[in-house]
């Protein structure tokens, strides 16, 4: 038992015997009384420019009467030690098969096998070293591998991002999620920050230790290796056939969670056509807009932008325009750089990365349009990946055929001219780029919606239409454009025994919720087992 106090303000450069003094001062106790005192989350709080400082709850241990001392404060409560209850069940008679390495994927995995139950992750791409090499020969020549890139491969496309691990999403399994991480590779702070993150340079090593976490409880992960089908009697899943290195086999199994991920859409295909229900869901396209991160410092934190106790700062935005639809910020990228994020050949896509520090000199961000439905121009439950698919080849073409991308600085966007070269900032972009105007490759509704977007989200931070700013094309993969439905069990509609989970299946929008949608997953897999 310990007391968790919040409502705690402390000073930038705050030292831990400050911390213990001003828990100590809410709980009107003397500091003597105080055994230890942990941060529990801590943000940084900003509306006053010339007085940020931090807001902290912090989890202390007193050598006096806890309850008595919580009672006595309005910010304060008892609390018990978060942990995680693994779900009783018996052992599956066939090994339960898991479709994608991403957060989805290896958190079910990981429950599954720390119950005992040996899953097999199938994983279309490569282990997380390899594929760090293969998206890197991407980004230096622009020679394309369809099997391993920033979509496929161990870890998920989240694993070349920002690593961003804050979520909207209130469940008590984001603590499990984030103890994980934390042991195994991940900083520790990210089970204090509110907004935390890995860094794409330390998501590798946890993602990899995870795996071997899962294979040291009896789990299996085989790379390079497809599911193309699903096999079933009496609406039950019987099986599932696998491509491995040229050869297709079958693995008996009652039990797959389909956690493929947003950018799958061969295995979407295939579903589709096995009779597997789905449905059209709205999502959203748009570019990435590029600043100067000493830019967003200043604008966030006015003065003290150069203070050392202030971390690269960050944004979300969201708008509406005079028409109705939505324009927002998304997967805000501080210090990083706008990467070439393609899964298919003749197809352009881009996305934000980050590594730990933070440290780059431009920051970058999805800028995004709310796409629904009717949008789409068919009844077709995959004509929103026609829509996109559509896009990433006009943005293709546009960058001049060779994962080059198209981009156009901010002021010339707003007054519909094409760009010839840069001003103060240099697209980070790679394998390159070439200057154009992004009319010729987004619908006349998307640029509509961002010249308006630009200029409100302008008046909330203050330089985000500067003119020499940088828009890329295309981001299309902010989520999927299907919905694999499921029911109360989690289960397909379809299919027992079928579970379609994460982002891919349409049920989540980031790593933290994918991740507590994998465990969910596996949950319910061990409760059916003692049926």
């Amino acid at each position: 038992m310990m007391i968790r106090v919040s409502d705690i303000s402390l000073p930038l450069d705050y030292n831990e015997q400050m911390l213990k003094k001003a828990a100590a001062k809410k709980l009107n106790i003397s500091t003597s009384d105080i055994v230890s005192v942990s941060l529990y989350k801590r943000s940084i709080d900003a509306r006053k420019k010339h007085q940020i400082h931090f807001q902290a709850t912090v989890d202390v241990s007193l050598s006096i009467n806890e309850s008595v001392s919580a009672a006595r404060c309005r910010s304060a409560s008892a609390v018990k030690e978060y942990k995680y209850e693994m779900p009783r069940s018996k052992r599956l008679d066939k090994r339960p098969v898991i479709a994608g390495s991403g957060p989805c994927g290896l958190f079910a995995g990981l429950i599954l096998a720390c119950a005992g139950q040996r899953p097999i992750i199938i994983e279309r791409g490569r282990d997380v070293d390899s594929r760090t090499s293969d998206v890197e020969r991407f980004h230096r020549t622009g020679i394309l591998d369809t099997a391993s890139n920033v979509q496929f491969g161990e870890g998920g496309a989240g694993t070349f991002s920002d690593g961003k691990l804050n979520t909207g999403t209130k469940d008590a399994r984001i603590r499990k999620v984030l103890l994980e991480f934390a042991e195994n590779g991940a900083p520790q702070e990210i089970l204090y920050l509110a907004k935390p993150h890995i860094g794409t340079d330390m998501l590798k090593t946890t993602v990899k230790n995870l795996r071997n976490k899962i294979i040291s409880y009896g789990g299996e992960v085989m790379f390079e290796t497809k599911l193309t089908g699903i096999r079933s009697a009496e609406g039950k899943l019987t099986a599932v056939e696998i491509e491995r290195y040229g050869y297709k086999l079958e693995l008996e199994t009652d039990n797959l969670v389909l956690a493929v991920g947003h950018s799958a859409r061969d295995t979407f295909e295939m579903l589709n056509q096995s009779g597997i229900c789905m449905e059209q869901k709205p999502f959203a396209m748009g570019v990435r807009i590029e600043h100067l991160q000493s830019m967003i410092n200043r604008s966030q934190y006015g003065d003290l932008y150069k203070s050392p106790y202030l971390p690269s700062a960050d944004y979300k935005l969201a708008v509406h325009t005079a028409g109705g639809r939505g324009v927002y910020t998304f997967c805000m990228c501080p210090g990083g750089e706008v990467v070439a994020a393609a899964s298919e050949e003749g197809r352009l896509v881009t996305n934000g990365m980050s590594e730990f520090a933070r440290d780059k000199i431009n920051s970058n961000s999805a800028l995004l349009v709310g796409i629904t439905t009717s949008d789409f121009g068919s009844e077709d439950v995959l004509a929103g990946v026609r829509l996109q698919r559509k896009l990433e080849e006009q943005a293709f073409q546009l960058g001049g055929g060779n994962y080059c991308a198209p981009v156009q600085r901010v002021c010339d966007f707003m007054n519909k001219q094409a760009s010839v070269n840069a001003g103060s900032i240099i697209p980070s972009y790679r394998p390159g780029y070439n200057f154009t105007s992004l009319d010729r490759c987004l619908p006349a509704f998307m640029t509509d919606s961002l010249r308006e977007g630009i200029l409100l989200m302008d008046n909330r931070l203050d330089g985000f239409s500067y003119g020499d700013a940088i828009l890329t094309a295309v981001e299309s993969r902010s989520s999927s454009p299907v919905r694999i439905t499921r029911d109360k069990t989690m289960q397909s509609v379809s299919m027992r025994g079928l579970y379609p989970c994460g982002e891919g299946a349409g049920y989540a929008g980031g790593i933290m919720s994918a991740a507590v949608d994998g465990i969910k997953a596996a949950e319910k897999i061990l409760e059916f087992s003692n049926i």
